[in-house]
């Protein structure tokens, strides 16, 4: 087992109030601090009171290359606490792959809950929070985009996505090409400031809106979940009967690949079938 400890300290989306009293001590107690920005960290640190420690950058860009350091200092018996630039760090931010290497090391990863702009938006968005998907930031383009946007046309569970403002009418363009005018979204930005908002609506209208005004601040974008398929009818099902034994198949034989089909009872399917001539 390692001498020191890797802690992911969840730190305030925008109230500096937000940080917690465990997080703050955590902070205090590292020996060393990796964050993304050591300008916007310090400013925090400076803030809670706290001095003399020692950064490590971590960010999309040094994250592979910083992990085997801090592994070592880690094992070296250092405690290292990891911060992102706002809220829990490695959720559409770096920290992923450090809690990988320190534990692929035998190393202690430990965190400091905190604020959190995914489950802070989704509690108050009204859309259903009993299941959910979080997509993080969706491709800026090409075929990646497309699949990532086809997979959620037909997701029937609540869906969360990170935007950048200056890429917001974009995406919710091209959700709604996808998705339909009158699925139902939920915009959420600036979280526990002073000018925070939740707009909700169709997407067809959030177009409309992020036309009209001048989208400030990352957006968390809520996407009500597609409505179940309605089941089919019984003259669809047997429809797709006839065209299985039309094709050669028995009774029995169509009804089991009908009802697979379809997701459809097989014991009425196949009731169905006998009565086909």
């Amino acid at each position: 087992m390692s001498g020191g400890t890797l802690i992911l300290v969840a730190t305030p989306i925008g109230n500096l109030g937000d940080m917690t009293q465990r997080a703050t001590e955590a902070l205090s107690n590292a020996d060393v601090v990796c964050c993304e920005d050591t300008r916007r960290t310090g400013l925090l640190l400076q803030h809670l009171g706290i001095s003399g420690k020692k950064y490590i950058v971590i960010n999309e860009h040094t994250e592979h290359d910083a992990c085997e350091d801090v592994v070592q200092r880690i094992l070296g018996g250092s405690n290292v606490a990891l911060v992102s630039d706002a809220g829990t760090p490695g959720i559409s931010d770096p920290g992923e792959r450090l809690v990988k290497a320190a534990l692929s090391s035998g190393i202690t990863v430990s965190a400091m809950p905190g604020a959190s702009a995914l489950t802070m938006a989704l509690v108050m968005s009204g859309l259903s929070t009993s299941r959910f998907v979080f997509e993080g930031f969706l491709p800026r383009s090409g075929a990646e985009r497309t699949q990532r946007i086809a997979g959620i046309v037909d997701e029937q569970r609540t869906v969360v996505l990170y935007e950048a403002p200056h890429r917001l009418e974009k995406t919710l363009v091209d959700l709604e090409l996808s998705c339909g005018a009158l699925r139902r979204v939920v915009l959420a930005r600036e979280l526990t400031k002073m000018h925070e908002e939740m707009w909700r609506g169709t997407l067809h209208d959030a177009v409309k809106h992020s036309q009209q005004v001048e989208p400030r601040g990352e957006y968390v974008v809520l996407l009500e979940g597609a409505k179940p398929p309605a089941p089919p009818t019984d003259e669809e099902i047997t429809a797709a009967l006839r065209d299985e034994m039309n094709n050669g198949s028995s009774k029995k034989d169509a009804a089991a690949k009908v009802a697979a089909k379809f997701g459809a009872p097989k014991r009425k399917v196949y009731e169905l079938a006998l009565m086909l001539k």
